[in-house]
């Protein structure tokens, strides 16, 4: 029988979320409503109300793939393309990154995955027999990671490398000389890439433009699976719509004959949104939307940070909508992160993801928090407000990390 360890931060998020009154813990870039995405392009309608709702394009409409497809071909560049072929249409990136593990990995494999990260993307490869190292992020060095560490962790029965780039729950970014050193390893030793891409494009705090990297998909090698979504991005988590992108097609037909088990294909309403959120000029509008917007409250958090130098530590998020915050009591002692996500809901409704517990046990991230940083910016300002009072009231209550 197949098993699987408990997803921490979803459980916590189940746990949780509906009853927090300032959420600081969502990870989805500030949604918005399918009259806010008509004000962004015009058209008259999202939807065709007379087009019978039948299961529609099994692997997703060709627009909408066209679509998923030029987002890993900007205009102008010579880097390698995909095609609308190259796209699977899923529920979501979380069914997109479980199809991929569960069609390429299995026992006596092993897998190398980025970390910290996402816990679905080395719970579930371990799930199915596989053997998982962790490739550790340096936050001395930014969470920058080191590849000669990634040479060494490499076996004869290496299958798949697995990335979080940008990353979750850290904000780092792989840049693209570090990509590039990846590619050359996999290419030398066979080995698949997944990238989990699902905070890409927002890149928007890095030095200049040209320091944004490429997608995975864009060094020319084929073994290789880029996972995306609506979600975290595009602001459209309540559609449920993700993806597979490959250029190797295999990949994807051995995706697709999966996938045939768990869903046969998204709403056509769901496809028919997603369609025009990524077309132009509605993609680029939404997207500048939420640049602006991470920028905007990642200020408000640097204020509060250098306010509480004393008890928070960070580096700061390049990407994506995710920092993962370190606090200290004034002996510089990690406190119970736990107990501080816990207590500082029930004092003030602000809500925060507890690191130690949803990001690798006990052991790892004692006194982080994660703290989602890109929702509606009242929100953003209500709940650093709400942490401040709980700062000047109950921090130093709380007990430091065993």
């Amino acid at each position: 029988m197949v098993r699987i360890s408990a997803f921490a931060v979803e459980q916590w998020m189940d746990a949780y979320e509906t009853s927090a009154k300032h959420n600081l813990a969502e990870t989805c870039s500030a949604s918005i409503s399918l009259n806010d995405l008509l004000a962004l392009a015009s058209k008259d309608n999202l939807v065709d109300y007379s087009q019978k709702q039948v299961y529609g394009a099994i692997r997703g409409t060709e627009a909408l793939r066209t679509n998923i497809a030029n987002l890993y071909s900007p205009a102008g560049s010579s880097l390698s393309k995909i095609s609308a072929e190259g796209v699977l249409v899923t529920n979501g990136a979380i069914q997109a990154n479980f199809l991929s593990l569960y069609t390429n990995v299995g026992p006596d494999d092993h897998v190398i995955c980025q970390y910290p990260t996402y816990q679905q993307l080395y719970s579930v490869p371990e799930s199915f027999g596989a053997e998982v190292s962790l490739w550790k992020s340096d936050e001395e060095k930014g969470w920058g990671m080191d590849l000669e560490h990634l040479r060494a962790l490499v076996k004869p029965n290496t299958k798949m490398i697995i990335l979080n780039n940008p990353q979750n729950p850290t904000g780092a970014v792989l840049q693209r000389e570090e990509l590039q050193a990846i590619v050359e390893i996999a290419r030398e030793h066979g080995i698949m890439i997944h990238s989990d891409e699902v905070y890409r494009p927002l890149f928007h705090s890095l030095d200049r433009e040209e320091d944004i990297p490429p997608s995975i998909l864009e060094f020319g090698y084929d073994k290789v699976i880029a996972t995306g979504s609506m979600s975290k991005a595009f602001s459209l988590a309540g559609i449920r719509l993700g993806w597979i992108a490959s250029p190797n097609s295999k990949i994807i037909e051995a995706c697709a004959s999966a996938r045939d088990y768990t869903l046969i294909s998204v709403g056509q309403i769901d496809d028919s949104v997603a369609t025009h959120a990524l077309s132009q000029p509605c993609v680029d509008n939404l997207l500048q939307r939420n640049l602006q917007l991470a920028r905007q409250n990642l200020a408000a958090l640097d204020a509060f940070i250098n306010e509480y130098s004393w008890a928070v530590k960070w580096t700061r998020p390049k990407a994506g909508t995710t920092a993962f915050l370190k606090f200290v009591n004034k002996d510089g002692r990690a406190i119970d992160d736990v107990e501080f996500c816990k207590v500082l809901q029930e004092k003030t409704g602000a809500m925060l993801v507890p690191g130690s517990k949803c990001f690798g046990g006990d052991v790892d991230f004692r006194g982080y928090v994660r703290m989602g940083y890109v929702p509606e910016n009242q929100v953003m300002v209500d709940g650093l407000k709400a942490l401040r009072h709980f700062m000047a009231d109950e921090y130093e209550k709380l007990p430091p990390a065993n």
